[in-house]
Formats: C-alpha cells, sequence, structure tokens
C-alpha cells in the first residue's frame, strides 16, 4: 500500500484571485452576455419570432454591433456611451410592451429586461474604474 501523499492543512491559505479582479471580470461577463443576449434577442425577433414588416427592422441591432469590441476591450468610452445608448432599446422595450400582444409583449419584455442589465453592469464597472483611477 502506497502511503497518503501530504495534503495542505486545511486551514492554509491558497492564493486566490484578487477580489478587485474577479469583480472586474464579473462586470465584464455581464456586459458582454447582456450585449450579445440583447443582439441575439433583436435579431431573432425582427427576423423569425415576430417578425414586423420585411425583417427590415433588425437593423436596429446595429449600434450594439458596433459597440462589442470596444466592450470586449473593456473602452471606458464604449461602455459610456453604450449606458446611454441603451436606454432606446429600454424605451423601445416598453413601448412595445404596452402596444403589443402575444410573442411581441414577452421579446419586448426579454428586451427591456436585457437592456436594464446592460446599463447596470455597465454603470457598475464605469464607477468601479473610475473610483480607483481617482
Amino acid at each position: 500500500m502506497a502511503p497518503a501523499s501530504p495534503a495542505a492543512p486545511p486551514d492554509a491559505v491558497t492564493p486566490a484571485v484578487p477580489a478587485s479582479a474577479a469583480l472586474s471580470e464579473r462586470h465584464r461577463a455581464a456586459v458582454l452576455a447582456s450585449l450579445v443576449g440583447l443582439i441575439a434577442l433583436g435579431l431573432a425577433w425582427e427576423l423569425w419570432l415576430a417578425p414586423t414588416g420585411r425583417g427590415t427592422w433588425a437593423i436596429k441591432v446595429l449600434p450594439l454591433v458596433a459597440a462589442l469590441p470596444g466592450a470586449w476591450r473593456r473602452r471606458l468610452h464604449t461602455q459610456r456611451w453604450l449606458s446611454l445608448l441603451v436606454w432606446l432599446y429600454v424605451c423601445e422595450g416598453l413601448v412595445r410592451a404596452t402596444s403589443e400582444g402575444g410573442a411581441g409583449r414577452w421579446l419586448a419584455i426579454a428586451q427591456t429586461a436585457a437592456a436594464v442589465l446592460l446599463f447596470t453592469a455597465c454603470v457598475a464597472d464605469i464607477r468601479r474604474r473610475t473610483r480607483r483611477a481617482a
């Protein structure tokens, strides 16, 4: 029988990712996930799920697609203008949630939720980064 390998004591301190770095990665993940989700929802809504017209309203996601590279690189400038732009999607979602029925209503509610999540994640990251820089 082979001897057991020595294990670290249960109270040993293991190197961990600093809390600020972990928080920063969570903010980045939330921004990217909600941004990609909002793009996917907008395309699916206008092209397949509940199209309005001939699908030409799918171009509404182009500003969000333009924000993807900057959001991926965590550019502060991109997150700032994205946090302002996202309110257009909140407004559209609220208007369509109150004026449409069926699938369109639920898609509008989902768009509103994704846009609010994107705003919250952007603002949280902007605040954390500007406080750290100050």
